[in-house]
């Protein structure tokens, strides 16, 4: 599937970082599983998987706001990827543009770009 050895976890996982192809900010951190790293090189947009549901994920695909994948890379290890995309609305299901919207003290830091009761 890949020229590199990747590193999943015992549960078949590996950690994706989505970043905003223009801006370069971090948008989210999602996991991803060899299916799901397939239908994201094949389709050009971001799957994923989501570990609460049990079921593989195609981002946007309920709101609308997709990420073409530019480029993936690997990190040293094998065992993390960054998903380099072009984000349509916003990346996190609160409305925000990046799920990174607030500090460790609590203040919002982020701007929210969609209303979640709008569009879920």
């Amino acid at each position: 599937m890949t020229d590199v050895d990747l590193a999943f976890d015992e549960q078949e996982y590996i950690p994706a970082v989505a970043q905003d192809a223009d801006s370069g900010d971090v948008l989210m951190l999602a996991y991803v599983t060899e299916e799901a790293l397939r239908k994201t090189r094949e389709t050009g947009e971001a799957h994923y998987y989501s570990r609460s549901r049990d079921e593989l994920w195609h981002k946007g695909g309920t709101s609308g706001h997709t990420q073409a994948v530019e480029e993936v890379r690997v990190d040293c290890d094998g065992d993390a990827l960054l998903y380099i995309v072009d984000q349509t609305g916003g990346a996190c299901h609160t409305g925000y543009e990046s799920c990174f919207h607030r500090t460790v003290d609590g203040e919002t830091v982020g701007e929210q770009v969609f209303d979640p009761d709008d569009v879920y």
